[in-house]
């Protein structure tokens, strides 16, 4: 399978999981990633959603959280030279159909160094034509890969591939509960009850020759080892970072 993207480790952190750049305390042994997914980045500031922001649920958590991120220009400003720095390659990840010129952004992207990728990240409810006409956006020097909502992805995969996409990636499925007041609280779903689906989406859609990353619910080594030799080139990590035992799963996988 033919791509631009050739990564140390197949172990990737999932846009949101982590912060803007890698941290020093972290628990985790972040060299151990092929690669720094960035959280979502927007060229305008984006405050923290009102109200409840994070759910407990069976399975897993549903989070509302409203991308916060101080803009391109601050994050720039604050991460590049940290980037520039890192052992492992940088993928930024921007929030797509927040900006309605985000071929300006990717130029400015392109000016960095150690970018290896960018990832744009297409809102649940998009179209088709939208897809595309966001995907011809980013478009640039920097390989691009589109991260498609899980329901969906096998429906938009192909019109965004032929729109330019190098590669896909699989964002979370999108569920509600009743929050703490009682009032409804709709949000993304994380955590190993998405497995399953996550699993068989990257199936179909290697089958079909697209290029992917596979994401969702992948929680132990085995989990990583499935995506893999179903045909993802990569498998990013989410929530399970979040969990004092993460490390083990890094360890594991490479034994």
């Amino acid at each position: 399978m033919d791509t631009p993207l050739h990564f140390p480790s197949p172990l990737l952190n999932a846009s949101g999981s982590l912060g803007f750049a890698l941290e020093t305390d972290s628990p985790i042994d972040l060299n151990l990633l092929g690669a720094f997914i960035t959280k979502p980045i927007s060229r305008r500031p984006r405050q923290p959603a009102s109200g409840q922001r994070l759910s407990h649920v069976s399975g897993g958590v549903l989070m509302h959280n409203g991308h916060p991120n101080p803009g391109l220009s601050s994050v720039l400003k604050t991460y590049a030279p940290r980037w520039a720095e890192s052992p492992i390659p940088i993928i930024v990840h921007l929030l797509g159909g927040a900006d309605p010129d985000l071929s300006s952004i990717v130029e400015r992207l392109e000016m960095q160094e150690n970018i290896m990728a960018v990832e744009l990240g297409l809102p649940w409810d998009i179209s088709v034509g939208e897809a595309v006409q966001i995907t011809k956006e980013g478009l640039g020097e920097l390989p691009l890969i589109v991260r498609l909502p899980l329901p969906r992805a096998f429906d938009l995969a192909g019109p965004v591939m032929n729109a330019g996409a190098v590669a896909l990636s699989l964002g979370p499925p999108r569920g509600a509960t009743l929050g703490e007041d009682g009032s409804l609280l709709r949000g993304r779903l994380y955590g190993p009850s998405n497995f399953p689906q996550a699993f068989q989406m990257v199936d179909a859609l290697a089958e079909e020759g697209y290029t992917v990353i596979g994401a969702g619910g992948v929680y132990s080594p085995d989990d990583a080892r499935a995506m893999l030799d179903a045909g993802a080139i990569a498998v990013q990590l989410d929530t399970v970072l979040w969990r004092g035992d993460a490390q083990a799963l890094f360890e594991g996988f490479n034994e």
